[in-house]
C-alpha cells in the first residue's frame, strides 16, 4: 500500500483518471469497491475520515425497512430485505441476526393509514395496532423465505409477553418479535471495503482528509487537509456522494441543484444494567406517542437509543438539544415505566442528517427512504458526468453502488466483471459459522501465533478471519496490552494505524473501534493512545497533546462529553 504522499504525488504526476468520487460515507465506499473490483482507476475523497460524516451517526441496524410497507414502498422492502440477508452473509463478523420485538399497545388501530395516505388525507399516521403489525411481519417473513437467512416471527400475548420481559409495560395487549439485522461497529465496514478496494486493484486509491475545492483551469482541484497542498485531477466520471452536502458539493461544479432535504436524527449510548437486562439482547422497535418510530437497541454491554427524525438546514449543525434527550427519557418510560434513565447513564451522543430525497414539507416521518442517482453535466475540456447519490441508507449500499457503477460502466463503455452480491467483506472471508469451526480456527492461529486463546477470540471477534494477519503482526515482537484499554494491545493498534489511513486520533477512537462510542474515553487513554499512535506516525510530544486537545474538542463539540464526570475504565 502507498503511503498518503506517495498516492498524492502520484496524482500530481499523472491527472488524468477515469472515476473521482467524492464523498467517503458508506455510499461513496460502496461505489469505490464497486468500481476497484471491475478493474478501473479510481479516486476515493473525503474531507474528513473515512465514514466520518452522515454514516457514523447510523442506528446500527441492517433492516428491511417494515414500516415503509405501509408506504407502498414494495420495491425498497423487498431489496432492503435481500440486501439485509447478503450483509448477514458476507460480513458475519460484523452483522448479525438480531431478534426485534415491536411492542404492541393496540389491536386494530392504523388499518386506514395507507389508504388515506395514498389519497393524502392523512398528515399523521394513527397508532399501528395488532392486525397491521401482524399483516407487515406475515410479509416480511415472505420476502425473506428464499434466502432463509433469518427465522420467520412470532407473535406473543400480555401474559407471555409479560413472562419474557417482566419489566415491559403492563398495558401492552401483545409483542411481535421478527429478525433484522444489527452492526455493533458500522465503521469497520466501510473501512474493510476501502482495505478490500485496494488489495484487489493497486489502481483504486483512497485518500481522507482531501476535499474538492473547486474546478479551475479546466481541472478539478483537490486540497490535502493535513499539508494544506493542493493538486489537481481530471476524471472523466465524477460521483458526487456527499450526502448531506451533495447540493454543497454540486454548486461548486457550478451545478445549481437542490437534491437534498435531510432530516437529523440523534441518539443516546446509556451504560444502564438494568435496561439492558431488561431488553435481554432484543431490540425493541417500536412507536412512540408521536408516531415517531423508535428503538432500544443492544449495543455490546450498552444500550443505544434512537432516533429523531427533524428538518435541519445545515448538516454541519447537527447535535443532539436538551429537548431530543428528554423525547427519549420519555419513550423509554413509555415501554419500560419502572426503570428510570437520567443523564447520569449517557456516556455518548451523536447526531447526523440523513441524505434524503428533498420533498418539500409534510411529515417528515413520511419521506422516503429509497435512493436514487441524478445525473448533470459540467464541461471541463469536455463534457463530464455528474452522478449525484441521493438518498439511500446502510442497509441499501451495496445495491445503490452497484446500479452507479453500472452507469459509470455504460458511459466509458466498459463491461461489469463482477457482481459483488455475493464477495464476502473483509473479515467474512473464510469465516466459520458453526461454533465448533469457529473453536477449531481461534485454536488454530492461536498455535500458529503462540497467543492466548482468550486474546485470539477477542480478536476474532472483533476483526473475523483479518484476525490472522493482525495476530502475525502481534507475535512479531514483544507486545504489551494497553493500561486503559487492556482489551487492546500496542502491536494490534500499530497494525491499524499503518493499514488502515488513521490520520487522527480520533479516527482511532471513533471509527476504527468502539472506545468512544462506548464511553470509555478519558484524558488518561487518551494519553496511552496518543503515545502508541504517535509512536507509529512519527508525532512529536507536542503534535501528541494536540491530537489530544482535539479530540477532547470534538467529544465537548459534537458529542456533548463532560470529561468531569465521565466514567473510567
Amino acid at each position: 500500500m502507498l503511503t498518503r504522499d506517495q498516492r498524492i504525488q502520484h496524482y500530481k504526476k499523472n491527472p488524468d483518471i477515469s472515476v473521482l468520487v467524492i464523498g467517503a460515507g458508506i455510499n461513496g465506499i460502496g461505489v469505490f469497491w464497486d468500481l476497484a473490483l471491475q478493474g478501473l482507476d479510481v479516486l476515493l475523497v473525503d474531507r474528513g475520515d473515512y465514514c466520518g460524516g452522515a454514516s457514523a451517526a447510523s442506528s446500527h441496524m441492517v433492516h428491511g425497512g417494515i414500516r415503509y410497507l405501509e408506504n407502498g414502498e414494495f420495491r425498497l422492502v423487498r431489496e432492503a430485505v435481500h440486501e439485509r440477508n447478503c450483509l448477514i452473509e458476507n460480513a458475519p463478523h460484523l452483522v448479525k441476526p438480531l431478534r426485534t420485538t415491536f411492542p404492541i399497545f393496540k389491536r386494530f388501530s392504523g388499518i386506514l393509514n395507507a389508504p388515506l395516505k395514498f389519497l393524502g388525507l392523512l398528515d399523521r399516521p394513527s397508532e399501528r395496532g395488532a392486525l397491521v403489525i401482524k399483516i407487515g411481519m406475515l410479509l416480511y417473513d415472505f420476502y425473506t423465505r428464499k434466502q432463509g437467512t433469518v427465522p420467520k416471527h412470532q407473535f406473543l400475548n400480555r401474559e407471555r409477553s409479560l413472562e419474557q420481559f417482566p419489566e415491559l409495560n403492563p398495558s401492552i395487549l401483545y409483542t411481535g418479535t421478527y429478525f433484522d439485522g444489527a452492526m455493533q461497529s458500522p465503521e469497520r465496514i466501510a473501512i474493510e471495503l476501502v482495505v478490500d478496494a485496494i488489495s484487489e486493484n493497486k489502481h483504486s486509491i483512497p485518500l481522507n482528509y482531501v476535499s474538492f475545492e473547486k474546478i479551475d483551469n479546466n481541472e478539478i482541484v483537490l486540497r490535502d487537509e493535513i499539508e494544506g497542498e493542493s493538486f489537481s485531477v481530471k476524471p472523466k466520471v465524477v460521483i458526487n456522494a456527499a450526502g448531506p452536502w451533495i447540493d454543497r458539493v454540486n454548486h461548486n461544479l457550478d451545478l445549481k441543484t437542490s437534491y437534498i432535504g435531510g432530516t437529523k436524527g440523534s441518539h443516546l449510548v446509556l451504560f444502564h444494567p438494568e435496561l439492558s437486562r431488561a431488553i435481554k439482547g432484543n431490540e425493541f422497535f417500536f412507536e412512540n406517542e408521536d408516531g415517531r418510530i423508535v428503538l432500544i437497541f443492544p449495543l455490546e454491554d450498552h444500550v443505544l437509543i434512537g432516533t429523531t427524525d427533524i428538518r435541519i438546514e445545515d448538516p454541519d449543525c447537527a447535535r443532539i438539544t436538551e429537548d431530543e434527550t428528554q423525547y427519549f427519557f420519555d419513550m423509554i418510560g413509555r415501554v419500560f415505566p419502572e426503570i428510570e434513565v437520567n443523564r447520569e447513564h449517557i456516556v455518548f451522543t451523536f447526531s447526523g442528517v440523513r441524505p434524503l430525497e428533498n420533498s418539500g414539507g409534510g411529515l417528515t416521518g413520511q419521506i422516503s427512504r429509497d435512493h436514487k442517482i441524478e445525473v448533470d453535466w459540467i464541461r471541463i475540456d469536455q463534457q463530464i458526468p455528474i452522478l449525484s447519490l441521493v438518498g439511500g441508507k446502510w442497509t441499501s449500499f451495496r445495491a445503490l453502488a452497484e446500479q452507479a457503477s453500472d452507469q459509470v460502466l455504460e458511459i466509458l463503455n466498459r463491461s461489469r466483471i463482477k457482481s459483488t452480491g455475493h464477495i464476502k467483506i473483509g473479515g467474512g472471508k473464510n469465516y466459520p459459522t458453526r461454533e465448533e469451526d469457529r473453536a477449531v480456527w481461534i485454536n488454530r492461529i492461536s498455535t500458529k501465533t503462540g497467543i492466548d486463546k482468550g486474546r485470539m477470540e477477542t480478536l476474532f471477534d472483533r476483526y473475523g478471519t483479518q484476525a490472522e494477519k493482525i495476530a502475525e503482526s502481534i507475535s512479531t515482537d514483544e507486545d504489551q496490552e494497553l493500561i486503559t484499554y487492556p482489551s487492546f494491545s500496542k502491536n494490534e493498534i500499530a497494525y491499524i494505524v499503518q493499514h488502515e489511513d488513521v490520520i487522527h486520533l480520533d479516527d482511532f477512537l471513533l471509527r476504527r473501534s468502539m472506545i468512544g462510542m462506548l464511553g470509555m474515553s478519558s484524558k488518561d487513554g487518551f494519553d496511552e493512545l496518543g503515545q502508541v499512535i504517535g509512536g507509529v506516525l512519527g508525532w512529536s510530544e507536542n503534535k501528541i497533546q494536540n491530537e489530544i486537545q482535539r479530540t477532547i474538542h470534538i467529544l465537548k463539540t459534537n458529542h456533548k462529553m463532560d470529561f468531569n464526570r465521565y466514567r473510567e475504565n
